[in-house]
């Protein structure tokens, strides 16, 4: 049984995406595709909301055919098209891509099933709704921020609708060339 982890891109002042929904302020080095194919290849599972499920089945299942695509592109893609994605929608009709499930709310029963079935972690990227509802549960098991050095001034915050204080031990840091830091922390009540 792994872990749930969430691992989002962050601006400073804490939005994932700007104001119009933008993503263009996010940095990408080697070391951060790096720190992305690791995140990955320990994972057998993700956890996706609806608007991150159609974005990533909507490009990742065809990046390995991609003539365009570099190499390390396409493992990713594979690594991502081949593991268990657990989608979470109340309006989605189906979801399509490969070894994908589609659940209408969050249980939180469900969810321990899921992950005692789990040999790898649960993944959770960006899908603000879905880290909210599950912080809510207390079923998040370590939080990754990669905080990038911008202020968006507004956009789409990450911990909205939180019920309850959540305190959390910083347990790792990491700085990647680009600037951005990453925070690694974990709930100190599990």
């Amino acid at each position: 049984m792994g872990k749930i982890i969430t691992t989002t891109w962050v601006s400073l002042d804490g939005f994932i995406a700007g104001p119009n929904g933008e993503m263009d302020w996010v940095m990408v080095d080697e070391e951060m595709g790096k720190y992305e194919d690791d995140i990955v290849s320990a994972s057998d599972t993700l956890l996706l909301g609806r608007v991150t499920y159609q974005s990533f089945a909507g490009s990742w299942p065809y990046v390995p055919d991609n003539p365009q695509a570099s190499e390390g592109e396409k493992v990713y893609a594979r690594k991502l098209n081949a593991m268990r994605k657990i989608v979470f929608s109340t309006t989605l009709p189906a979801a399509e891509w490969h070894n994908s499930l589609l659940l209408k709310e969050v249980q939180p029963e469900e969810i321990t099933t899921l992950k005692q079935e789990s040999v790898g972690n649960m993944l959770i990227y960006g899908s603000a709704s879905i880290v909210q509802n599950l912080t809510n549960l207390g079923l998040i098991d370590e939080y990754q921020l990669l905080v990038h050095p911008v202020v968006l001034g507004g956009g789409k915050s990450f911990f909205n609708d939180i019920q309850n204080r959540q305190n959390l031990q910083l347990v790792q840091t990491k700085t990647f060339p680009t600037g951005v830091v990453g925070l690694y922390y974990r709930p100190t009540s599990k």
